[in-house]
Order: structure tokens, then C-alpha cells, then sequence
């Protein structure tokens, strides 16, 4: 047809597949100037373009097409700027929830990464600096049974209530009442979560009752503050630790170290990663000098 361009030519020109020129036309949002009559090619006025462009800005920007195809009534400035407002609304909470996606993906796969390396072990220089056993013989070998002072970035986190421990009461009451007041106290659950004893006496009396439940969240309030650590490991269960208490206290002693501060403990690998709780593996650490 003269003057009109076929679909394959209106899509070199738009930039548009001719599959979505097709499905648009199939659902009413933006149908061909005219058919062949004989055999129901689709031709393109090129002034399209016009209305073509319309539509791929507005999807472009999240817009469902079943809005656009409204708008394309009635569209004024005044609709299409409310319309907008509320795009950018939207696409703001949806921003939010994807840096909050990505912060737990990073937070959680530094834990599981650094676990999987005290399986294998590694050599940490200086206290802070891990090489691979493969490539240096310096420094202090590190794995998932050993004992150690090591230094530690700082490290954001947000407090839960104080727990109250009743007579007969385990772990799980005080835990559950953490993740029960979790989002009044604008926690996030997805985030791994620690627990925190206020000194290591009240660690090495009751490993499995700390005083704090906490989300280990990057934009936390309160700190664990950078320095040089006691660090043991043990693996088991939520509050199960076995003998490790006992052996940190006891390397601090024969090391002639200043347990000072209170004690954190970090699961690195927990249900998100192993399934048989008897294999989870913590990470415990107390300020020393």
C-alpha cells in the first residue's frame, strides 16, 4: 500500500519488535492504519510513530500496558503528571526493597563465604589479612576449630529488647518474643541474627541465654566496634556451643590476654544454607588486649 509502511518496515523505523507490534494490535492498544483486505497484512501510517513512542515511554517506565491504553483516551498533562507521580512513588518503594535485597544477598554471603573458607582453612597475617595456604607459609592458621585473636571491622547491628529468662524458659521464648517485635522495633527478620551476652561471665554461665538478640543489618544504630578480637567456633544448634566457652576463657588465660566488653556470636551458616541444625556453625568474639 502506498504511503504505508509494512510491519516489518514500521519496526525497523520504531525500533519496536514485530512481535509486540502484533501482540499491541492483538490486545487494542495500538492496532495497524490499515489490513490488506486480502491477505490481512498490517500496514503502518508513519505519523505512528508518534503514538508508538507514547506507548514505549510509558511501559518503559513500569507502567502496566492496561494503564496506557486508559491514558491514551484521555491523556492530559494534568492525568499524565499524577499518573507519573505515582510511578515514581511506586518505583521508589520498589528501589528501596531491592537495596534492601541486595544488602541482605551481601551480608549473608560474606557469613556463608567466610565459613565455607574456615572448612577449608586459611592463613591470616597481621591478624586481619587471610592469604591462601597455597600461596604463603606466614602468618597464623585459622579454621573452624581453632582458637585465635583476630581482628575485626566494625560491624553494624540492631538490638532487640532485653531478654527476661523465667525459670523453666529456654531459648525459643525469648527468641520468639525478638522475632514477635521484630517489625515494631524496624527489624529485618531476612537479615542474619546474632546474640550478644553482656561480658564473658555471664557468657561462660549461660552460653545459651544471651542478654540481646540482634539483626545484623548495615544501616543498624549500634556497633560492634573494630578491633582485636578472642574468636572460637562451634557448630550445633541455635545456643549450643559445647565446650567453647570453657576454651576461649582458658586460651585468654594462658595467653595473658584482657577479656574486656561484651560477647557476639554470629551464625555464619544457618538454615538459609545447611539443613541439619546439628551443623550450623557460629562464630563467637570478645574484645581482648
Amino acid at each position: 500500500m502506498k504511503d504505508f509502511l509494512s510491519i516489518q518496515a514500521f519496526s525497523k523505523l520504531s525500533g519496536i519488535e514485530t512481535t509486540t507490534l502484533r501482540y499491541w494490535d492483538d490486545i487494542g492498544l495500538f492496532p495497524p492504519a490499515k489490513r490488506d483486505p486480502l491477505n490481512n497484512y498490517r500496514y503502518y501510517a508513519p505519523d505512528q510513530i508518534i503514538a508508538a513512542n507514547f506507548i514505549t515511554v510509558l511501559s518503559e517506565l513500569n507502567i502496566p500496558l492496561k494503564t496506557i491504553r486508559e491514558m491514551d483516551r484521555k491523556r492530559t498533562p494534568e492525568i499524565i503528571s499524577e499518573l507519573l507521580e505515582q510511578q515514581e512513588k511506586s518505583l521508589d518503594m520498589m528501589m528501596h526493597r531491592l537495596r534492601q535485597c541486595y544488602s541482605i544477598i551481601h551480608t549473608r554471603r560474606e557469613l556463608i563465604n567466610y565459613g565455607m573458607k574456615l572448612q577449608k582453612g586459611f592463613r591470616v597475617v597481621d591478624g586481619k589479612r587471610m592469604v591462601s595456604e597455597t600461596t604463603s607459609k606466614e602468618g597464623l592458621w585459622i579454621d573452624a576449630d581453632k582458637i585465635s585473636v583476630l581482628h575485626r571491622e566494625d560491624k553494624a547491628l540492631i538490638f532487640g529488647p532485653r531478654n527476661e529468662f523465667n525459670e523453666g524458659e529456654g531459648f525459643h521464648e525469648p527468641f520468639t518474643n525478638f522475632c514477635n517485635r521484630a517489625e515494631e522495633l524496624r527489624i529485618n527478620l531476612n537479615f542474619p541474627i546474632g546474640a550478644y551476652h553482656d561480658d564473658m561471665e555471664s557468657f561462660l554461665k549461660a552460653p545459651g541465654e544471651p542478654n540481646h538478640f540482634f539483626s545484623i543489618d548495615p544501616s543498624g544504630n549500634r556497633k560492634r566496634e573494630a578491633g582485636n578480637y578472642l574468636v572460637g567456633f562451634a557448630r550445633g544448634y541455635y545456643g549450643q556451643f559445647g565446650d567453647l566457652p570453657e576454651r576461649m576463657s582458658a586460651y585468654a588465660k594462658e595467653n595473658a590476654l584482657t577479656i574486656s566488653g561484651p560477647v557476639y556470636t554470629i551464625y555464619l551458616h544457618d538454615e538459609i544454607c545447611i539443613k541439619d541444625p546439628s551443623q550450623y556453625l557460629t562464630q563467637v568474639c570478645v574484645a581482648v588486649s
